[in-house]
């Protein structure tokens, strides 16, 4: 009888926790929101202010995450498959490459991919987890990257670590309200993005970051 009731909540058909558990899932939701929009704005933050801008109490908080460690590598991990999966979809569009890759920039830009995705929990000793996911995101922008050089649609001099600057810097940019920030971001997002079709003569002052000198800052 327990298998088929827990059978009948999963799949398509599921219902909605409730009571406790639906409690429990909103806690968690609003604990996570409220971690990307406090580390994200200052990563030295204590997670006591987590969870005084998610509304909980700090034991809520500590039932789900041993620290702020553990919290940091979890939201880290879900913002890197949230970028693995939109460079998925750019590989996978078939539209003209440079129409693709600037979608692809806009989009990592709202999801945040700036901040706690191409710039994983600074600090942090890296688990397996997120060195497998590291090197996946090298891989795939690397082949993104390919096809658009192979396209003549970007600069041969170009690498990943351009790519994860110009995400963050823009990430970092907060103006006024959510809405003005957001319409901000994408200004310099595309100023930034039209520099990336320079001709090859006009010639950039040293290499691309290495990701070794991301991680070590």
């Amino acid at each position: 009888m327990e298998s088929t009731t827990r059978g009948s909540t999963d799949g398509a058909g599921a219902r909605p926790p409730s009571g406790r558990g639906a409690q429990a899932a909103r806690n968690d939701r609003l604990i996570r929101e409220a971690a990307r929009a406090v580390f994200t704005a200052d990563p030295e933050a204590p997670i006591a202010a987590v969870a005084r801008h998610a509304g909980v109490g700090i034991s809520a908080l500590y039932r789900r995450y041993r620290s702020k460690e553990d919290l940091l590598q979890r939201l880290t991990a879900e913002a890197m498959d949230r970028y693995l999966a939109e460079v998925d979809r750019a590989l996978a569009d078939d539209r003209d490459p440079w129409t693709a890759f600037a979608d692809f920039m806009r989009r990592c830009l709202d999801l945040g991919a700036g901040s706690l995705g191409m710039r994983p929990a600074a600090g942090l000793p890296p688990t397996e987890e997120i060195a497998d996911r590291e090197r996946r995101m090298r891989a795939a922008t690397h082949r993104l990257l390919d096809r658009l050089k192979d396209a003549g649609a970007l600069r041969r001099d170009i690498e990943v670590g351009d790519v994860a600057v110009i995400l963050e810097n823009a990430q970092a940019l907060r103006v006024g309200d959510d809405e003005r920030t957001r319409r901000l971001r994408h200004r310099y997002l595309t100023f930034l993005l039209a520099g990336l079709r320079l001709p090859a003569d006009a010639e950039l002052p040293g290499p691309a970051p290495a990701w070794e000198e991301l991680r070590a800052r």
